[in-house]
């Protein structure tokens, strides 16, 4: 596992809450290998993988649109990973620590964001 790979699973909000938050992480992790999808669905799930994403212009940034309601983002992969990812969104929502868990070689972690 490389230390970009992440999986952030979203529930709440609507599909534009989901592409508000991993547009939040496209700048610290380049484009998802997988976006949330647009339906109905009550939860949705982005991949984002590789070596060398993200760290451009636009890492951390913090002009995303506020989101219709709070939503929960379990972010799950190395420990750098979970760590970049959980700066991002605390520096792009308000974010609440609703608890972590570490592996061997993976860690979780779950925020609940709010505009």
């Amino acid at each position: 596992m490389s230390d970009t790979q992440l999986t952030v699973t979203l529930s709440g909000g609507d599909a534009d809450d989901a592409r508000a938050v991993v547009g939040a992480l496209e700048g610290t992790f380049g484009p998802p290998q997988e976006r949330p999808s647009d339906t109905d669905a009550t939860v949705r799930v982005a991949t984002f993988g590789g070596e060398g994403q993200g760290q451009g212009p636009g890492a951390g940034r913090t002009d995303t649109r506020p989101l219709s309601e709070p939503v929960t983002v379990t972010v799950q992969g190395t420990p750098e990973a979970v760590r970049r990812a959980s700066d991002t969104l605390s520096r792009s929502f308000t974010a609440r620590d609703e608890g972590a868990a570490a592996g061997d070689q993976e860690q979780e972690r779950q925020l609940l964001l709010e505009s």
